[in-house]
């Protein structure tokens, strides 16, 4: 049984006990994370409480995970956007909202499970029986675009090109606040040393090096449109560089973005990814339109 330890930053006050679980516990289902409450596995202040419990700033959330029982990713039938397809790999366009693998609280309906039954279990096997052709992810609540190995020889291509930060992938994003000028934040992350469930800005030698380019689209209302060009690609390196420099992406709960103008998550779209192709070494590049979600975000501030 796995135990974590969560005290609630001000900024969280007031907030559901489920809600808050969930914006932290981004590969747990909400509803996953109230039966857990419901169960007792829940405690604030070493007492048992609702799902609806407002937390308060300093509460000691003690939570115990029961053992993951040994699993593997089983295919369903999905309508998936494929940007592109041969015999080594293809593309995926990934909406937002969906896990890109299995994992405890969601054990179905990720990209994974959907994949599995499109390419008829022909896929990677690098990454084990629950990640088989995943060669990078993005997050739940971001969109975009993916590429996914077919094979072993096209995912070790792949990994070779993303260890080595040849793969162009810009995203999309709308902030909080004006940036006014293009820039570089050249930042190392590592796991959040108050927070482990997040990741944060270290001193030089503490984290990986992080290195994020953005430009600037448009100033809105009281936010701006942005596109980042990832140099590194560390886990929630984008969100956690627009934080660090007081601009939040918008409907990101875990780094202050807050969950205003009806949001799911983050605005936060992966809309280009080239590489070299394994086999060819032809470079192929895939762009993705902004979403529905995001385009209505954009005609609200405009």
């Amino acid at each position: 049984m796995k135990r974590e330890m969560i005290r609630i930053p001000e900024e969280n006050e007031g907030d559901r006990l489920d809600v808050f679980l969930s914006s932290f516990f981004e590969e747990y289902s909400r509803s996953a994370l109230q039966k857990l409450i419901r169960e007792g596995a829940v405690q604030v202040d070493q007492k048992i409480v609702k799902c609806s419990y407002p937390v308060a700033a300093g509460d000691e959330i003690d939570i115990a995970f029961p053992d993951a029982a040994p699993a593997m990713a089983l295919p369903e039938p999905m309508d998936l956007d494929i940007v592109y397809e041969d015999g080594d790999l293809l593309v995926v366009n990934k909406p937002q909202g969906m896990v890109v693998h299995p994992s405890r609280g969601h054990e179905s309906h990720t990209l994974v499970n959907g994949l599995l039954d499109h390419c008829q279990g022909s896929l990677s096997g690098i990454n084990g029986v629950l990640r088989p052709g995943i060669v990078h992810r993005i997050d739940k609540d971001t969109s975009g675009l993916l590429v996914v190995a077919k094979n072993d020889f096209a995912h070790q291509h792949l990994a070779e090109q993303l260890k080595a930060h040849t793969v162009t992938r810009r995203y999309q994003a709308v902030v909080n606040g004006f940036l006014r000028e293009d820039g570089i934040v050249d930042a190392p992350l590592g796991r959040n040393p108050a927070n482990r469930l997040q990741m944060a800005v270290v001193r030089e030698g503490e984290g990986k090096r992080a290195v994020t380019h953005y430009h600037v689209l448009s100033l809105l209302k009281n936010a701006t449109h942005i596109e980042c060009r990832l140099e590194t690609g560390r886990t929630h390196q984008i969100r956690v560089h627009m934080a660090y420099l007081h601009h939040p992406i918008l409907g990101d709960p875990l780094y202050g973005g807050g969950n205003a103008y009806g949001l799911a998550g983050q605005a936060l779209h992966a809309g280009i990814l080239g590489f070299i192709h394994p086999r060819t070494g032809e470079y192929l590049e895939f762009s993705a339109e902004l979403p529905e979600y995001f385009n209505q975000l954009l005609r609200k501030l405009s």
